[in-house]
């Protein structure tokens, strides 16, 4: 049995917070993650998920941080696991290193190539889809709640936005239980990414993934590696405040805001939040939300 009380949470009326984190590479990296865990606490995600970087690079570090979160912080945490890098064998390896961790979900990922490397090559003994990586971990790890992703303006290597919902189509029919998006910065691209998977016989919940910008480059930089865009007002605000960090943030988590407001008041299961291991652009908006009546404990 899958893990009930996430996946109720999930398709529940009540809206649902969680974060994502990513291993860090240094010690000083490593002090602001769990500085920012501890930060963060007092809001109560839902879970907190932890990223896996291209070709099993962070292999250990995302299963050491990801019990960290678990066993020192209480998280309910959902590691990412993808096809890069690895066999068939090696990731029910990790598969089954996640189960004895507790850990009883996991984002199935195909995973991007390695820096420097443009097109995905599978592992000789190894998968090619995240549909694979679904059907995977149901036979290693039948009782694990599964996310997979979902891309609100198309994946970037689709060749179109069909063949794209057509592929999360699989990844559901394979066993996935709820989908995540990747970041975007307009509400009705999300609205029409679920009716078209509605449409399409998706029935599982699809949480809108929401990011603070902190400065313009970063921005358009996520969205380039996303397939999503910069709306033309929010770039004029993030230009306007020009090398004013603070100023920046501000218009960032105001955006936001404004998003996640939309978003809450027309029924999503919740939302989760990009937080690049930072705590005050994520602090900012939950107290914004709370004040407006949002996430406040029953």
């Amino acid at each position: 049995m899958i893990n009930q009380s996430l996946y109720k949470r999930l398709c529940s009326s009540k809206p649902i917070f969680s974060i994502e984190f990513f291993p860090p590479k240094s010690e000083k990296a490593a002090a602001q993650l769990l500085k920012t865990a501890a930060g963060l606490q007092r809001y109560q995600p839902d879970f907190a998920s932890i990223t896996y970087g291209a070709g099993g690079s962070t292999r250990e570090r995302t299963l050491q941080y990801a019990r960290q979160l678990h066993e020192q912080y209480d998280y309910t945490v959902m590691p990412h696991l993808t096809c890069v890098g690895h066999s068939r064998e090696e990731l029910k390896t990790i598969i089954n290193d996640f189960k004895e961790a507790g850990l009883a979900q996991i984002m199935a990922l195909r995973g991007d190539p390695p820096k420097g490397e443009k097109n995905f090559k599978p592992h000789p003994d190894g998968l090619h889809y995240a549909s694979e990586l679904v059907e995977l971990i149901q036979e290693v790890y039948p009782e694990c709640l599964i996310g997979v992703a979902g891309y609100p303006e198309k994946h970037p290597e689709a060749d179109s936005p069909e063949i794209d919902l057509g592929n999360l189509r699989h990844k559901v029919d394979q066993g996935a239980h709820f989908v995540t998006t990747q970041l975007f910065f307009d509400n009705e691209k999300y609205f029409n990414f679920v009716d078209r998977s509605r449409a399409a016989g998706i029935d599982q919940p699809i949480l809108p993934g929401l990011m603070c910008a902190t400065s313009r480059d970063q921005a358009i930089r996520f969205c380039e590696m996303c397939g999503t865009s910069v709306p033309p007002e929010l770039d004029a605000r993030l230009l306007a405040a020009g090398d004013d960090s603070e100023a920046v943030e501000s218009a960032g988590v105001e955006w936001v805001f404004q998003q996640a407001c939309e978003l809450l008041d027309r029924g999503v299961p919740g939302i989760h939040l990009y937080i690049l291991n930072r705590t005050g652009p994520t602090t900012r908006l939950m107290d914004r939300l709370q004040s407006a009546g949002y996430f406040n404990e029953a």
